[in-house]
């Protein structure tokens, strides 16, 4: 088997997988990374395309790698990170502190590093958590079957980036499906459960703010990830505006999964102060409110989830 994995970059909704070019290239030209992405069958202009069509794409890909031996992190972004969670069903190690060491002819999916994404509820699908409503940046099109972004691009995505290339960037965004939004709860699984979680945070987000990303953390902490946190200030796209510390991170995640690549690079090249490991700190009262206090209310969410679900199973044993 191949001493490091392959990363499988999924793309965020109306995005297309060109948009991780810059962090692939770094990965494979400098650390020798194998990296693959994927075009999500909901942004390839067909409003009939689904949650399913997007899950059977990441798995293929997944697959195409772990039946050949290799192991893979799955990497995505925003709206991706429902995919992939979804994706590693059945594709990582059954324990995974046993068998870690074991030889082994088949490849499995040893980690996954969520970019400003959320963590996936089993039988939920993507703007179930919403009661349907979504935000006020984009709006329902039920005559074209696409989600419309009524928000600019730019304000929305990348906001850090110089005009010309945000300009750029926008261009290239492409429609997005809204049955891959609004169904397929059935095929939706908490693939953070079942394997270590790398979160990169951004800070200056305005499509997912990070308070809210924190308070997602704390309940997937709560309900018994095994989250690492990281965070960037970028806008909602760092793999773009900020490459070269996304790559940091994500070379400290396959490390973390792997245990094979050596020494952090983000120190040697003096990039490590611009990644924040957040935390509540007694002597900074700041911290109590900036990270303290959303982890607090995330893991109060998050045993409230545990209650229910205990509450479910014991009704349907009764």
């Amino acid at each position: 088997m191949s001493t490091l994995p392959t990363l499988v970059f999924i793309p965020g909704a109306w995005h297309k997988p060109t948009c991780y070019n810059k962090v692939i290239k770094l990965l494979q030209d400098q650390h020798k990374l194998k990296c693959i992405s994927i075009t999500l069958p909901s942004t390839t202009g067909n409003p009939a395309a689904t949650f399913k069509d997007d899950l059977d794409a990441a798995r293929e890909a997944i697959l195409s790698e772990t039946v050949h031996g290799r192991n893979v992190v799955v990497v995505a972004h925003s709206y991706g990170g429902m995919v992939g969670n979804s994706a590693v069903k059945g594709l990582t190690q059954p324990d995974f502190t046993e068998t870690q060491n074991q030889i082994s002819t088949t490849g499995y999916v040893i980690g996954l590093i969520l970019i400003a994404s959320g963590f996936t509820l089993s039988g939920l699908a993507f703007m179930d958590p919403f009661f349907g409503h979504p935000p006020p940046s984009w709006r329902v099109n039920n005559e074209t079957g696409y989600a419309e972004l009524v928000t600019s691009p730019r304000e929305l995505f990348y906001h850090d980036l110089p005009a010309d290339e945000a300009e750029f960037w926008a261009s290239q965004l492409t429609t997005q499906s809204l049955k891959a939004l609004f169904e397929g709860g059935e095929y939706t699984y908490a693939g953070w459960r079942d394997v270590p979680v790398w979160y990169i945070g951004t800070v200056e987000d305005r499509g997912l703010p990070v308070v809210v990303q924190r308070i997602n953390i704390g309940m997937a902490k709560e309900i018994g990830g095994r989250v690492e946190h990281r965070e960037l200030q970028t806008s909602h796209s760092p793999f773009l505006s900020q490459p070269e510390m996304t790559v940091m991170i994500m070379l400290e995640a396959v490390e973390a999964f792997t245990g094979k690549l050596g020494v952090n690079q983000a120190t040697e090249n003096g990039l490590c102060d611009a990644i924040v490991a957040p935390r509540a700190m007694i002597t900074q009262p700041f911290t109590w409110f900036s990270f303290g206090l959303p982890l607090v209310i995330g893991h109060i969410l998050g045993r409230c989830i545990l209650v229910f679900t205990w509450g479910k199973r014991f009704w349907r044993s009764t």
